[in-house]
């Protein structure tokens, strides 16, 4: 069988507290957090089977049982569903995409947040990393944050800055003027190259090792202003 007929692989990474959803989250995980009377995963999880990505692993800690649960409920929704669970403490997001590396070792993958809604296409965002053949393919978008990355006219990921406070970090000495702020969709393709790349520490977030990376690597930045994005991961948009 060839690897289209197999389907892509995807993390969703879906073992937060959801700590900004309380108090949704005081009996439940974020991931079975309901919108339009459905949890969010599921959502998720049906977005992903649509555009090809039918082999799936979902990291989970906080009511990891309750996720596990669900899922087989449902007969993991026709496809591959498993399991990274991190029991004894949360990875942060790079360590729990380095936790499922048994999984995830053998081929280009998604990562998706569990509180994302989004109308990005999965799969030419996919089709787009492998042309260029990145390690990493990071999703943006024109919009409001308090965070900005710096795309310089290349679409690669020369910096960041804290729209709050001005702090900024730059990836090289390029005039920052010259550098584009655009908001980061939580959203990447990612080639297993990575796992080789990553920090050796158990715990640790991705923002500074793709600030890090892309000193030495190109980091694609691609971009789907057109498409809706929401963090459903907050109260208001529940409201």
């Amino acid at each position: 069988m060839d690897l289209q007929a197999r389907g892509h692989k995807a993390i969703i990474l879906a073992a937060g507290l959801g700590t900004r959803l309380k108090p949704f989250t005081d009996k439940k995980p974020k991931a079975l957090v309901e919108w339009d009377g459905v949890p969010l995963l599921e959502h998720v999880i049906l977005k992903l089977k649509s555009q090809g990505f039918i082999r799936i692993i979902v990291n989970v800690h906080h009511y990891a049982e309750m996720i596990m649960d669900y899922v087989n409920s449902r007969e993991h929704f026709g496809i591959q569903v498993e399991f990274s669970h991190e029991k004894d403490e949360l990875l942060d997001t790079g360590g729990g995409i380095a936790n499922a590396y048994w999984f995830l070792k053998d081929e280009s993958f998604l990562v998706y947040n569990v509180d994302v809604n989004s109308s990005i296409d999965l799969d030419a965002l996919y089709r787009a990393h492998l042309s260029h053949g990145a390690i990493a393919t990071l999703a943006v978008k024109e919009r409001l944050t308090t965070r900005s990355l710096l795309m310089n006219r290349d679409s690669l990921l020369k910096g960041w800055r804290d729209n709050r406070n001005g702090e900024t970090i730059l990836v090289d000495p390029q005039k920052e003027e010259e550098l584009f702020p655009i908001a980061f969709s939580a959203t990447q393709v990612l080639d297993p190259e990575v796992f080789s790349l990553f920090p050796r520490k158990k715990k640790f977030p991705l923002m500074p090792f793709y600030l890090e990376l892309a000193r030495t690597h190109p980091v694609y930045l691609y971009r789907h202003d057109r498409d809706t994005w929401t963090d459903m991961g907050k109260l208001e948009s529940y409201a």
